[in-house]
């Protein structure tokens, strides 16, 4: 038993002087637990929300107010007109608009019904749903206090008619297949160019190739080349599966998605140099770049709302290349906007490829 108590005894100082394994045993539940049950959340919260009031009267304030002080949403921009709403929705500041007329109070005081329209973002088509949903209840909760308050025993009626623009039908694909194309991109270039360089490295014939006349940056750039072109590949097969077995419609420019993409791709590559930079052997590479899946799914808007997520989640969001495809993939090929509601998302990428060029190309030892 002594015997036993010392073997245990050797295998807790073992596990306490490998700083990896303790990573992984103490610090590894603790960041899950916050990630899955404080940051991710199925709730759609603060929405972004515009109001386009054409009655400004005492009423519509009170429903102002209402929606202003409710945690669902955040109140982004007050439209005069419905046109501005529709430029929010283009420039992509806004998720919901509320579009309330100036006859709605009259309306509502002469016949106890009144109409408000709903317009929503249906490119993500769930929340998109979540948001109508809670919005009529707001709506419905107002009627039901106002009727109260005057003393009717038949509650008001207000009718929200909702309109779902990019998406009417509310088919998933149009928010799967974005996302995953950004998630398929990013995981088979970083991981086809950091095995490959990797690759070289354990077989020794990265140092023939640094012997040659050639700077070490021309080297690089040339192994990077094929994978660039087989990554083209790739993208013109996603695209067409996109369109034509999932039904996916293309509205925007297909040169500037084009262009884009091949950023993207760029970004990714660059990214799968940088790892190999950072390590020795294939598996390593390997279990690195399959790691890239996790931040991509739950941090690029793919598969939980990131105006929903506390803020400093939503800051680490802001490093993950494919919040900003998936973003500008969705305004092209779902909304149609014109080039230049992209520039945000096209001038990030652009600083991400480079900044990750560098730094590559920094941490690259040229000495074996």
């Amino acid at each position: 038993m002594k015997q036993f108590q010392i073997f245990v005894q050797k295998e807790f100082k073992h596990i306490a002087r490998d700083t990896r394994t303790m990573m992984i045993l103490v610090v590894m539940p603790v960041i899950l637990m916050v990630l899955f049950g404080f940051a991710l959340t199925t709730e759609v919260k603060n929405s972004r929300l515009a109001i386009c009031d054409m009655a400004k009267d005492e009423i519509t304030g009170k429903i102002h107010d209402r929606f202003a002080g409710n945690r669902y949403f955040t109140l982004t921009a007050e439209c005069s007109s419905v046109e501005q709403v529709y430029e929010a929705f283009r420039k992509g500041e806004i998720d919901i608009a509320l579009v309330i007329g100036s006859e709605f109070s009259q309306e509502l005081g002469h016949t106890g019904a009144g109409s408000i329209q709903l317009l929503i973002d249906g490119s993500e088509p769930n929340q998109a749903s979540t948001r109508a949903g809670y919005a009529q209840q707001i709506l419905m909760g107002f009627a039901q206090e106002m009727a109260e308050k005057n003393g009717r025993s038949i509650p008001y009626n207000i009718v929200s008619t909702t309109r779902m623009l990019y998406n009417p039908q509310l088919k998933s694909e149009y928010n799967f297949v974005p996302g995953v194309m950004g998630m398929i991109l990013l995981l088979i270039c970083a991981m086809m160019t950091s095995i490959a360089i990797v690759k070289e490295k354990e077989t020794g014939t990265m140092e023939v190739l640094l012997a040659s006349p050639l700077p070490p940056f021309v080297i690089i750039m040339a192994k990077l080349v094929p994978y660039f072109a087989i990554s083209c590949v790739n993208l013109t097969t996603i695209l067409l599966l996109g369109h034509y077995l999932l039904g996916l419609p293309f509205a925007g420019s297909m040169p500037v998605f084009l262009g884009l993409s091949l950023l993207y791709i760029l970004v990714s590559l660059a990214l799968g140099l940088l790892i190999s930079t950072l390590v020795s052997n294939q598996l390593a590479a390997m279990i690195i770049s399959l790691l890239l899946i996790i931040p991509t799914i739950y941090f690029s808007g793919m598969a939980f709302p990131i105006e929903s997520m506390p803020t400093v989640f939503q800051r680490v969001s802001t490093v993950i290349p494919a919040r900003w495809y998936v973003s500008a993939v969705r305004k092209l090929m779902i909304q149609g906007v014109a080039v230049k509601y992209v520039i945000q998302e096209t001038a990030i990428l652009s600083i991400m490829a480079l900044v990750l060029i560098t730094l590559s190309l920094s941490t690259f030892k040229k000495r074996l």
